[in-house]
C-alpha cells in the first residue's frame, strides 16, 4: 500500500482510511454513490436524455460493462446478466410506450406516520383516496393496540380492495416481530418492511418463514450496504420485496446487479423513496426495471413521498397515482439555486436563524 509523506510524518493514503472505515459499505460507499450518480447525471445532460431513457437505449453488453460482478457470481454472473437483459429486448418499445402513456405505479407514504393524531391521519387519507390512491403505507411498531386503531382506521377507510403494507423501520427482535405481525394480520397487509435489523438476513429469514403462511411478505431494501447483503437475503429467501435505495448503495451501477439478481429470483423490486430527493432518482432506476429487465406490474410500486419536492428544479410528475417518466435531461435531482443559498451551512438563511435560536 502506498504511502504519503507529509513534513517527516507518514500518512495512510486515503484508499486505506476507506479500508478501515469498511470495504463498501458506511461513509465512503455512500460518497462513491453520490459521485458516481453524478457522473450519471453528467452522461444523461451530455447524451439529451433522461437517465432511464440512456438505460433503455443501452445494448445489453453495454450495461453489462457498467456492473461489478464481484462477489456475486455466484448467484449472477456476466453471461446470466447478458441474457436477461437480451431477454428484455423483446416487447421493449411497447413497455417503454406504456411508461409514457399510463407511469409506474406508486405508493404514498405520507397519510400514516407514526405520532399523527386519529384526526390527522383521516384527514390525510381521504385526502389521498380523493386523489386517485389506491396503495398506502403506515408505520407500526410503537405500540400494539395504538397500531391496531390505527390500522382499523384505515382499513374502514380504503376498504379491503385497496393495498396496505406496514413498516417498522427495523424495531423488533425476531420473536417479536412474529408474534407482533401475527396480531396484525386481520389487516391483510401484503407486506411488512423492515421488520427487525436490517443486517440480519437470517432473522428475516426466520420472519419470513413465519409470515408468509398468514399471507404477509417480507420487504427490505433500503439500509442495505451493497450488493452482496441483496445477494444473501435472496438467497436466504429472506424477501419477498425488495427495497433499492438510489444512494445507499453505489449508485446506478450496482443498483443495475442489484434489479438482474431479483430479475433471476422473480423477485419484485419495489423502490425505498421516503427521503429528500430520493423520489427523483429512483424512478429512473424502476422505469427502466420495468422496461428492459423484469417485464412485469405484478406486486410492483415505487414509494412516493410529498414533501420538500419544491426544492429540485425538475421534481416528480404524479399523476393518477403513478410516477409519469421524467424528459428532462439528467437524474432529475439538481436543486434550485435559492433551495441551496438558503440550507447552505453555516451561513444560509435558514441555519443563521437555527444558531440565532440556540444562542438565545
Amino acid at each position: 500500500m502506498q504511502k504519503m509523506e507529509s513534513r517527516g510524518v507518514e500518512l495512510p493514503s486515503l484508499w486505506e482510511k476507506a479500508l478501515k472505515i469498511g470495504p463498501e459499505k458506511g461513509v465512503v460507499h455512500l460518497a462513491t454513490a453520490a459521485v458516481l450518480n453524478a457522473v450519471w447525471d453528467l452522461w444523461a445532460k451530455q447524451e439529451g436524455k433522461p437517465v432511464w431513457k440512456l438505460l433503455v437505449d443501452m445494448d445489453p453488453r453495454t450495461l453489462v460493462s457498467c456492473i461489478d460482478f464481484r462477489y456475486i457470481t455466484d448467484v449472477l454472473t456476466e453471461e446470466d446478466a447478458l441474457e436477461i437483459l437480451q431477454k428484455g429486448q423483446v416487447g421493449k418499445k411497447e413497455r417503454e410506450k406504456q411508461m409514457l402513456a399510463q407511469g409506474y405505479p406508486a405508493y404514498t407514504t405520507s397519510c400514516a406516520w407514526l405520532g399523527y393524531s386519529d384526526d390527522t391521519l383521516k384527514q390525510l387519507c381521504a385526502q389521498a383516496l380523493k386523489d386517485g390512491w389506491t396503495r398506502f403505507k403506515v408505520k407500526v411498531g410503537a405500540d400494539l393496540q395504538d397500531d391496531v386503531r390505527r390500522c382499523q382506521i384505515i382499513r374502514d377507510m380504503i376498504g379491503l380492495e385497496k393495498t396496505l403494507m406496514m413498516d417498522a423501520n427495523q424495531r423488533w427482535d425476531v420473536p417479536e416481530a412474529v408474534e407482533w405481525m401475527s396480531k396484525l394480520a386481520k389487516f391483510k397487509p401484503l407486506w411488512i418492511e423492515e421488520p427487525t435489523s436490517p443486517d440480519d438476513i437470517l432473522g428475516h429469514a426466520t420472519i419470513s418463514k413465519a409470515l408468509v403462511p398468514l399471507g404477509i411478505g417480507i420487504a427490505t431494501g433500503e439500509q442495505c450496504h451493497n450488493r452482496v447483503i441483496f445477494k444473501q437475503l435472496l438467497q436466504a429467501k429472506a424477501l419477498q420485496f425488495l427495497q433499492i435505495d438510489s444512494c445507499r448503495l453505489g449508485s446506478v451501477n450496482e443498483n443495475l446487479s442489484v434489479l438482474l439478481m431479483a430479475k433471476k429470483f422473480e423477485i419484485p423490486v419495489c423502490p425505498h423513496a421516503g427521503g429528500v430527493g430520493l423520489c427523483e432518482l429512483v424512478q429512473h432506476l424502476i422505469i427502466f426495471d420495468y422496461i428492459s429487465v423484469s417485464a412485469s406490474l405484478e406486486n410492483r410500486m415505487c414509494e412516493y413521498v410529498d414533501h420538500l419536492h419544491e426544492h429540485f428544479k425538475y421534481p416528480v410528475m404524479i399523476q393518477r397515482a403513478s410516477y409519469m417518466p421524467p424528459k428532462d435531461p439528467g437524474y432529475s435531482t439538481e436543486m434550485k439555486e435559492e433551495s441551496v443559498k438558503k440550507h447552505q451551512y453555516p451561513d444560509g438563511e435558514v441555519w443563521k436563524k437555527l444558531l440565532a435560536a440556540q444562542e438565545n
